[in-house]
């Protein structure tokens, strides 16, 4: 079993000493990388207690020399343990000199400094720094670094680091080195190298105060055509942050670097931002519409981190949230300044509602601020970066644009090259606003997810309309007792004809702060019986319940001018009619679509014209997976079968609606990335993909067409899909053929073709992702590649996960144990599934909870992986 303790946050101590600068050479060979470095170090005299030096170094790093001041360190002046160097009897200022041996060529776990495709890279986040050189691996120990790097030539021209370049030079041997300095303090976790023959996309941007930045993005030469867009992105996110936070970019140079091996999205290295290629590289004919988004996301979230996150981090790992939430939400805001709101809104909190409340009531629930962890790795979930985004848009709320605003500014010009709190975030927002925001700060300290209970009433003669609002949270690891959170409620009333009332200041909108257990809102002035639009805009991460009639949410999906709780009132009305046909699955009954809900959904169509990106949304299902978190029981073959149902029912019987509205948004435009024509190949597909709910010879003909003639792999990957996952065998092992042979050599499409594959919810699922990982083009060292086969089939193809017999539970352990000796960040990440075994059937529960127990029982485990299945047995 790992032999990692637990770490609490309660325990947190400063450092006994300091890193005030640190001068590192890499002599990199595939096998044998030297890394010396020489650290200048003072001893803290904020420390309470005076230690002993803690340099930490992985178990895998082999120490060649250490000089103290110039003179070799006698063995007798230090100790190794596992996972540290202790050197004791130290004066109070001092140098170390460190030489270590490190082999990135053998280091799968792709953490500190490794081989990616031949190309020299490095991960530091949270505790890579560690497995390159002896030093104290944690965020509050900041230093300026200068860094030099010394390799051939011929095989590597490229030769980056962070911050600016200040020389360079050719060496007798062919080998040529740089030398990088770095102005500004950080911590190891932000330290980059990158070393490979890589071409260059270069730009310039032109910053508030008048400085020229240079912009490069190196990738390979065969994907140079796909960084405009990254680039593009870039330099949208830089004029954004300066106009909405008035945050100028600090270095001469930022530099973003793509690599296929990786096991995060990127990093927001400062200056040097190493990025998965999934995550910036982008081209019509490569990237789908989301991929596209998806690359202006990410660029723009490490592009803000050099403020928030670099120029002003984290104390400890507790605080991640700090730098990940905050910066969550800030490209959350700049990407609906870029594209819809609504839809951007719409595709966050699907997020939260599926996943994050699913971790919310599993067994590794923790607060945004954990107080207690094994690996840190494990905490890079969705509760501390998307429930982390929430919790500052809560702040946002309560505060307003302007507020707020000032409270960034404050919060950056106290702590900048400083290492931070969460608590020192609040009250930079405290002291800008003057209000006490001590209870708001439970959303950092408590795990769970809220529920609200909603009832009203209306009092006609007084023309008196009263909310009711009470709140609880269930309980959780760390906590059964939950305390009442402060949280904003947006809310709006509606007339019977549709319009809005007229509330505070004006405005058809009002903002209720709820802080008790239970509180009573009354709204006067109401001259008849309103229906109330609660949560507008998801205004607080929590479940919400209130009586509503099938009639009122129709009238919601209908009228109300918010176009979340529009959306969201047309997901309640599909999830009732979804569990009342589960209900009639499981008894065996005859399953039947109500009339009603036809209706409403010709409306929506005959809509759909007027707004496509809305329409799209709203006459998306609920997901599989947002059922299951709903349902009291999952029963996954249930689930499939009814959400199957509903949609060949809807298919066949609004068919030549679904077909004249394709036709209508077919375009012979050239692709375009703009909102408008991205909304319009949503709704097209949308419609091909209701169009191939039903085995209709004509309409397969249309998916055919599709994925033949389209011009760009959004349309041609959603034919691919609808192909693939139809009935016509013959037809899906033509297209999945044509494909793979039309774009075998471009990796990132290949994960799409694995993907599509491994989350077939046909019969026979779990066989043909056997097959898949014997294909060439699988790699089992690719976190991407694992991804795309076996993460996509676990997490998106429930039917076939959750097979009576058990197979897709035997099927995960096994890579489990396998991975966790290869890559344990992405073993453990993978062990999702299997930890929610608590919600299932009971011939379920016993399958899964069997599978973690073998898990448990088979050796040596990495901290990572043991963490989850021993918090999850």
């Amino acid at each position: 079993m790992s032999a990692k303790p637990v770490i609490y946050l309660k325990d947190y101590a400063p450092p006994s000493y300091l890193i005030e600068t640190i001068d590192l050479k890499f002599e990199l060979e595939e096998t044998q990388t030297h890394v010396f470095s020489t650290l200048r170090v003072k001893r803290n005299p904020d420390a309470v207690v005076s230690t002993e030096l803690e340099l930490h170094g992985h178990e895998s790093l082999q120490l060649r020399s250490i000089k103290l001041n110039g003179q070799p360190l006698e063995s007798s002046a230090y100790h190794r343990e596992t996972e540290s160097l202790l050197i004791s009897d130290l004066p109070d200022a001092f140098e170390l000199e460190i030489e270590t041996e490190i082999n990135p060529k053998e280091n799968t776990a792709l953490e500190g400094l490794y081989l990616s495709d031949g190309m020299y890279c490095t991960q530091c986040e949270a505790e890579g720094f560690r497995r390159i050189t002896f030093y104290p691996d944690r965020p509050d120990v900041m230093a300026t670094f200068t860094t030099t790097l010394v390799a051939d030539q011929k095989a590597y021209p490229i030769l980056l680091s962070n911050g600016n370049p200040v020389e360079k030079g050719v060496l007798d041997d062919g080998r040529h080195w740089v030398k990088w300095q770095d102005p500004f303090l950080k911590p190891a976790y932000l330290f980059a190298l990158v070393a490979g023959d890589l071409a260059c996309l270069e730009d310039h941007f032109t910053t508030q105060s008048g400085r020229k930045v240079t912009l490069q993005i190196f990738a390979e030469s065969k994907d140079l055509e796909k960084l405009d867009h990254a680039m593009t992105a870039l330099k949208n996110s830089m004029r954004w942050d300066e106009q909405v936070y008035g945050r100028e970019y600090d270095l001469d140079i930022y530099m973003i670097v793509a690599v296929d091996f990786f096991n995060m999205g990127a990093m927001e290295n400062k200056g040097l931002n190493i990025f998965n290629t999934s995550c910036v590289l982008a081209h019509p004919r490569t990237t789908t519409d989301m991929g596209f988004q998806r690359v202006e996301s990410v660029v723009a979230h490490e592009y803000f981190h050099n403020w928030s996150g670099n120029r002003v981090t984290c104390r400890d790992w507790f605080q991640l949230s700090l730098k990940e939430g905050f910066t969550v939400f800030r490209d959350q805001c700049f990407s609906a300044d870029m594209h819809s709101a609504v839809v951007q809104r719409v595709d966050e909190v699907g997020i939260l509602r599926t996943a994050q409340f699913a971790e919310d009531a599993g067994p590794m629930a923790h607060p945004v601020r954990p107080a207690s962890f094994i690996e840190i790795s494990n905490f890079y979930t969705l509760t501390v970066y998307e429930k982390g985004a929430a919790v500052v848009r809560m702040l946002h709320t309560l505060l307003g644009p302007e507020t707020f605003r000032k409270g960034s500014d404050l919060y950056f010009e106290r702590h900048d090259g400083q290492a931070v709190t969460t608590d020192d975030f609040v009250q930079a927002m405290a002291d800008v606003s003057g209000r006490d925001l001590t209870q708001f700060k439970r959303w950092y300290s408590q795990a769970g997810t809220p529920r609200l209970t909603v009832t009203d009433r209306y009092d006609a003669a007084a023309q008196r309309y009263e909310l009711t609002v009470k709140q609880s949270c269930p309980a959780t690891p760390e906590s059964k007792q939950k305390q009442p959170f402060h949280m904003p409620i947006s809310v709006g009333l509606l007339r019977a004809d549709g319009t809005s009332f007229v509330l505070a200041e004006g405005g058809t909108s009002m903002l209720l702060e709820l802080t008790d257990a239970e509180q009573t809102f009354i709204f006067e002035k109401i001259d008849e019986q309103p229906l109330p639009s609660l949560l507008r805009n998801f205004s607080a991460p929590v479940k919400l319940s209130y009586p509503y009639t099938d009639e009122q949410l129709a009238f919601l999906l209908s009228h109300d001018e918010d176009g979340f709780n529009r959306w969201d009132a047309g997901q309640q009305l599909a999830l009732r009619l979804i569990n009342q046909l589960i209900d009639d699955y499981q008894q065996q009954k005859d399953l039947a679509l109500p009339e009603h809900f036809l209706a409403t959904w010709r409306l929506l169509i005959k809509e759909a014209p007027q707004d496509p990106a809305m329409a799209a949304l709203l006459m998306t299902l609920p997901s599989e997976a947002y059922i299951s978190e709903l349902a009291e029981q999952i029963d996954p073959i249930a689930i499939h079968q009814v959400r199957q149902f509903i949609k060949r029912e809807l298919a066949s019987k609004l068919a030549n609606l679904w077909l004249e509205l394709y036709q209508q948004h077919d375009t012979d435009v050239a692709y375009s990335a703009e909102p408008k024509e991205m909304a319009r190949r949503s709704l097209r597909n949308l419609c091909l993909g209701y169009l191939m709910a039903v085995d209709n010879p004509a309409h397969l003909a249309l998916a055919e067409q599709q994925f033949e003639t389209a011009d760009n792999m959004t349309d041609q990957f959603a034919a691919l899909v609808n192909l693939a996952h139809s009935e016509f065998n013959d037809s899906a092992h033509t297209a999945l053929d044509s494909f793979l042979t039309q774009w075998q050599h471009e990796s990132l499409v290949m994960n799409q073709w694995l993907m599509v594959q491994a989350t077939d919810p046909k019969p026979g699922a779990l066989m043909r992702v056997m097959q898949l990982l014997d294909h060439p083009v699988y790699d089992p060292r690719n976190p991407n590649k694992i991804r795309s086969v076996i993460g996509a089939f676990c997490n998106q193809n429930a039917v076939n996960f959750h097979a009576e017999d058990g197979s897709g539970y035997r099927f995960l352990a096994d890579h489990i144990l396998k991975l966790d000796a290869q890559n344990p960040q992405i073993a453990a990440r993978l062990l999702t599934p299997l930890t929610r075994w608590k919600r299932y059937t009971p011939n379920r529960q016993a399958m899964m909870q069997a599978q973690l127990q073998r898990i448990m029982d088979s050796g040596k485990l990495s901290g990572d992986v043991y963490e989850v299945v021993s918090k999850s047995l």
